[in-house]
């Protein structure tokens, strides 16, 4: 027998077998299912606690829980199937996702997920549950900490040369990092990023008391501006 029979056979004798269902390929297929469900929902559970930006997006956070899901699924077919793995392969090599993702911690999620599908699909259970327990200790202490407070941009139009010294005075204890300052004219714009562990903004009150200070504006900063 030949390399061509010999593989000619093997890709008979697995669609063969994929076609009996018995009741351990059941009771696998049901049990991995509904372990990547379960996780699923759990990442889910964790981008909600976590989420660090302006405006919470269900859909992509549903989009986790099914892509988890889904990624078990193939895994599953792929490992028990030949030929379906081929055509999988060939399928999946035409699709294209052009959604932009505009955070990088989303695109993290999206991983983890897609991990998580594929070592439940895989029956590696305890890797899958011992990356979830890793996962939600890095977001806790290397992003969730670092996100306490709230970073903004602040802008502030005014006249006079000794103006901008009174705004940075009036800015006290709050950290700030100029980022650009612009004059036209009389006129003089300057740009701050502000860190407030707080919500309070009382110094925009002590900035607007100032006589030549025209407008302060607060903008939050997460990566973008969000006006």
């Amino acid at each position: 027998m030949n390399i061509k029979d010999y593989f000619k056979k093997s890709v008979w004798e697995s669609f063969m077998n994929s076609q009996t269902m018995t009741e351990d390929v059941v009771l696998q297929i049901v049990i991995a299912m509904s372990a990547a469900l379960i996780l699923g929902l759990f990442i889910y559970k964790i981008y909600q606690i976590y989420f660090g930006g302006v405006v919470f997006s269900r859909s992509f956070a549903t989009t986790l829980v099914g892509m988890t899901v889904l990624t078990c699924m193939l895994t599953l077919a792929i490992s028990t199937n030949i030929v379906i793995s081929l055509g999988m392969v060939g399928a999946l090599s035409i699709v294209r996702y052009r959604t932009a993702i505009k955070d990088p911690m989303d695109l993290l999620y999206l991983f983890w997920a897609i991990s998580v599908g594929i070592t439940v699909g895989a029956n590696m259970y305890v890797l899958a549950l011992s990356a979830c327990v890793l996962m939600v200790i890095l977001i806790h202490l290397l992003y969730h900490r670092q996100k306490r407070g709230m970073i903004y941009i602040m802008v502030v139009h005014y006249e006079g040369e000794l103006t901008g010294d009174e705004v940075l005075r009036a800015m006290k204890k709050i950290k700030y990092q100029m980022k650009s300052k612009t004059l036209r004219g009389s006129l003089t714009e300057m740009m701050l990023e502000v860190y407030c562990r707080t919500d309070s903004t009382v110094f925009l009150e002590n900035i607007r008391a100032i006589e030549q200070v025209k407008d302060v504006t607060l903008i939050q900063y997460n990566g973008e501006y969000h006006g």
